[in-house]
């Protein structure tokens, strides 16, 4: 009956803990879409409401170079869990993703319970399987945007030179569109469609921008916007952001090429005391569990938790050189 109540309090705590930062992170769709039909209709938006939407934060009013502490970055990354739904494009609703994340939670319980691990680590194991879903969603959208980025010097140089062939800019994201494949040729076809649908080139750009946080791609909506209220030529801006964006990325590769070793150093080094933990878990079970039991143990176990975190911290900092 003990073991019963210790598994249901689990489950209830991991259901709880995704819910809880689901409907953190969660916000209405519904309400936006009410907004901009109120804002284009003209009906049940006060003067003030439809000046601040109009003249709302775009590309322009954000600094290129800004950088906020590093939480907020993160959160602002995401936005919510809509939003990081369709940065990694796929058709996972907050619902069903929660249920997955409540049945992998459920799963951690009743493996634990196979095992018969002892009840200290029950609920680390229903949190650390409810958490995967969430894992995978966001190495799916570290994939996607990195797909963008690589894509994007290519859709500069067919813009250019869709504009020196006399088309108009609508008809060259229209082409990038058809010609690269997703998730760039998605993006840039949205664009395109949203222009069809009587939104604004600007908007476009500023939502485009919203959908895909990338840097390279800022400067590229930053561009265009100041050369349509400025002039210039358009298709040599785009030509020099696209050689800029390669020489990037060729410096980064040198510079991944450098870090190599560190990275992997570090993936050992960190991996390591996790996998001899649990061979000898395996070994000698009674050996281990001196470090839940002995208040001694206890505080060697956090000591090394911490100094963990701290050197992976350290090696993150090392490795990590922005380009």
């Amino acid at each position: 009956m003990y073991l019963l109540l210790v598994a249901l309090a689990a489950f209830v705590g991991v259901a709880a803990l995704v819910g809880g930062l689901a409907l953190l992170l969660r916000d209405q769709p519904a309400a936006k879409i009410e907004d901009r039909l109120d804002l284009l209709t003209g009906l049940n938006t006060p003067a003030a409401a439809k000046e601040a939407l109009l003249k709302g934060g775009g590309v322009l009013a954000e600094p290129l170079d800004d950088s906020p502490n590093p939480l907020v970055a993160w959160v602002k990354q995401f936005g919510s869990l809509n939003r990081l739904f369709e940065q990694a494009d796929t058709s996972l609703s907050v619902g069903r993703f929660l249920a997955i994340s409540a049945a992998m939670g459920a799963g951690g319980i009743v493996i634990s319970l196979i095992l018969r691990l002892p009840f200290a680590m029950i609920p680390l194991a229903a949190l650390g399987l409810a958490v995967v879903p969430l894992f995978w969603l966001l190495l799916r959208r570290r994939k996607r945007m990195k797909a963008f980025a690589v894509q994007l010097p290519d859709a500069l140089e067919m813009l250019a030179r869709a504009l020196r062939a006399g088309q108009s800019l609508a008809a060259g994201f229209s082409n990038v569109a058809q010609e690269l494949p997703p998730p760039l040729g998605k993006e840039f076809g949205r664009v395109f469609e949203e222009q069809n649908l009587g939104i604004s080139l600007d908007d476009s750009l500023e939502g485009l921008t919203e959908r895909v946080p990338n840097l390279d791609l800022k400067f590229f909506a930053t561009a265009l916007i100041l050369q349509r209220q400025t002039g210039g030529d358009l298709a040599e801006i785009l030509d020099k952001i696209g050689r800029l964006i390669r020489e990037r990325f060729q410096i980064w590769g040198q510079v991944q090429a450098l870090t190599g070793e560190g990275r992997l150093s570090g993936i050992v080094l960190l991996a390591l005391p996790v996998v001899l933990f649990l061979v000898v878990y395996h070994l000698n079970t009674d050996y281990v569990m001196v470090l839940f039991t002995d208040p001694m143990g206890k505080q060697m176990l956090v000591a090394a938790v911490v100094m963990q975190l701290v050197g992976a911290l350290v090696i993150r900092k090392i490795v990590n050189i922005e380009v």
